[in-house]
């Protein structure tokens, strides 16, 4: 009788403690991804899989990419990995691959050159997982199922039509470019600059685009370039174009400290930037792009192919852009305060 009485216990604790396992992983598998009920999306009912990486979170608007993904994919239910590459493909590529071996529903990709992201390409091909991207290329290419950029003809066109009223005309003026090669919108939009400034009947200074070789010194660079540039060829510049705003401040910098009223532009509308142009003097314009918008429209099209794994119809997009001066600069949010 004590046996049978021992035995009815011990069966009784053992079903609470099943119990109490069984609740404790639901409520683990309700936390997941902080999903609620119809909202995940992922194959066989689990949480929508979403691998993101970048290269250059240590940039702001990298940095803001990392934030902003992470607070939609907490919002829409995604169970998110982000991987931040610090601009070293040696580190961020396998460990993309090694998330993608264990699988994902859809890849995000923000500001890293196709160029060098070839084995993470292969191995989401072979996976059979989409890859939707942000300013990753500068022209359509088959690695994406979507990649979403500014127009950079757009950029070169407002830049240099600025720095063209800023100088009353290129025609015999001569112009500094200064470009990043490693950076493909850099080096698209720099290599576009350089044929507008001349067809406008300008000068390149030094008889080719001036190249920046380390994004991280790039302002000291470009100082450098400019003061350089000066010290053989006194009051020698007339505007300098810059394809982003980091080499811009440098060379607005370095024509100030020479005394000289050469126009500057750049790209990226940084607050520094901003305050700069407001201020007056040698930096005379900058372009504010859409990263908000361009995201809002990435995300959306991540959703509709969460819904019915429906792929976008075509797989480049290019949005227009700002230009920014003395006259709207005040009514601009800077690149590095989008959150």
């Amino acid at each position: 009788m004590h046996h049978t009485q021992r035995s009815s216990h011990v069966r009784r604790k053992i079903t609470a403690v099943a119990a109490l396992a069984a609740a404790a992983m639901l409520v683990l598998s309700g936390c997941s991804g902080q999903a609620s009920a119809g909202s995940s999306g992922g194959a066989d009912g689990k949480p929508f899989k979403v691998i993101a990486f970048t290269s250059g979170n240590q940039t702001p608007v990298g940095a803001w990419w990392v934030k902003a993904v992470t607070a939609r994919a907490k919002e829409l239910g995604w169970d998110l990995t982000m991987i931040q590459g610090d601009f070293d493909f040696q580190k961020m590529n396998p460990a993309v691959e090694s998330a993608i071996g264990q699988g994902a529903d859809v890849i995000l990709d923000g500001y890293t050159d196709v160029e060098s992201i070839g084995s993470i390409v292969t191995a989401a091909k072979d996976a059979e997982i989409p890859i939707f991207a942000m300013d990753s290329a500068t022209a359509a290419n088959d690695a994406f199922a979507l990649n979403i950029t500014t127009d950079q003809q757009q950029i070169v066109d407002k830049t240099v039509g600025s720095l063209d009223a800023a100088a009353s005309g290129l025609k015999g003026k001569t112009v500094m470019v200064i470009g990043h090669d490693p950076h493909p919108g850099i080096r698209l939009r720099s290599g576009l600059a350089e044929k507008a400034l001349t067809a406008a009947g300008a000068t390149i200074a030094g008889g080719a685009i001036q190249k920046v070789t380390n994004p991280a010194t790039g302002r000291t660079e470009a100082l450098s370039l400019v003061a350089d540039y000066l010290s053989a060829h006194p009051n020698g510049l007339d505007a300098v174009w810059a394809g982003w705003d980091d080499a811009a401040l440098g060379a607005a910098q370095a024509l100030k400290e020479a005394g000289s009223t050469a126009k500057v532009s750049g790209v990226d509308a940084l607050s520094e930037t901003l305050s700069v142009i407001e201020a007056g003097g040698n930096m005379q314009a900058t372009i504010e792009q859409p990263w908000p918008t361009i995201l809002d429209t990435l995300i959306t099209k991540v959703q509709a192919y969460q819904k019915d794994r429906t792929l976008p119809s075509k797989n480049f997009e290019t949005v227009g852009v700002t230009l920014v001066t003395k006259d709207n600069a005040s009514t601009v949010t800077p690149s590095d305060k989008l959150g």
